[in-house]
């Protein structure tokens, strides 16, 4: 799946859009938001999406009820995130996330969804070994879970990988910029392509991974100058974190879109609730109403 296999006759079939606002979603009867009802979104979608300069949105899930609200709220993508390490599991990076819970999470999150896209990261050191582990890994996830893609991090040196899993039937999204694996290499999660030479950088890693046939590539961190440069430059779409406006798609951590996770928010998310505040509300709620004896009452008891 190279950039020259998305050709403009490789389109979806028209939809009734989910809005009227067809300007907003770049085409009506196309849009991936509420287009595409009857099947999953694929990565002829999402081409054809970024001929049209529709914008879609992604966002990570981990588990089925949660998968099933973004599902039924029109996400065409989300990624079953090795941020599950931090958002989920309790490690404090991604490092220490196993091939196991990445099959045990995609696998929840694909039975949770009928229609989104779901893409399974594939975690540190279950494809760095060689392309042939990277292959054995990412067929698990399709196998086993049922995924419809795999996301591996890495540019020009993810390269040669790429191409055999795409020469494999394993469609592959990339992920360049700040690679969060890396964090112990990089000494933290600083901002990537500030200066001529690391800029340079990034724009050889993104055209390295479309040539190498992914679908579409992850910017992470990057300035949004730089970001939308790429974007122009690519024939497949780009997903921004931390990235700017100009990238053709965006994908933020559920748990922090959502208002969930503790302490620091990073510059580039916005909170859309107060999940946090929601839950931990409902849960004294329910103490006081059980110390006190109001709960359970005659109307959630049985005769």
């Amino acid at each position: 799946m190279n950039a020259s296999q998305f050709s403009p006759a490789q389109t979806p079939e028209p939809a009734a859009p989910a809005s009227p606002d067809k300007t907003a979603t770049g085409g009506g009867g196309h849009s991936l938001y509420g287009g595409v009802v009857n099947r999953r979104v694929t990565v002829r979608d999402l081409a054809a999406a970024k001929q049209r300069g529709e914008r879609w949105a992604m966002l990570t899930a981990y588990d089925s009820l949660t998968a099933g609200v973004f599902d039924e709220a029109g996400i065409p993508v989300l990624l079953v995130g090795d941020s599950a390490g931090n958002c989920a599991l309790g490690y404090e990076s991604t490092v220490p996330v196993t091939m196991d819970e990445m099959t045990i999470l995609s696998a929840a999150v694909v039975r949770g969804t009928k229609r989104a896209m779901v893409v399974g990261d594939l975690p540190f050191g279950s494809y760095q070994e060689s392309p042939a582990q990277a292959l054995r890994n990412a067929a698990r996830l399709m196998k086993e879970a049922g995924v419809g893609a795999v996301k591996l991090e890495g540019g020009e040196r993810s390269a040669r990988t790429i191409e055999l899993l795409v020469e494999s039937g394993v469609p592959v999204m990339a992920h360049v910029g700040l690679t969060p694996q890396s964090v112990h290499a990089l000494g933290g999660y600083p901002v990537q392509g500030r200066g001529e030479e690391a800029a340079h950088r990034l724009q050889r890693d993104a055209k390295a991974v479309q040539e190498a046939g992914a679908f579409a590539v992850v910017l992470e961190a990057v300035p949004a100058e730089l970001a939308a440069q790429v974007t122009a430059e690519l024939a497949i779409p780009t997903v921004g974190i931390g990235a700017g406006v100009g990238c053709d798609a965006q994908v933020l951590v559920w748990t922090d879109m959502a208002g969930m996770n503790p302490g620091h928010t990073p510059k580039f998310v916005k909170q859309y609730a107060d999940l946090r505040g929601v839950l931990g509300a409902a849960a004294r709620q329910y103490a006081d109403e059980v110390r006190g004896g109001t709960f359970p009452d005659q109307a959630h008891s049985f005769k």
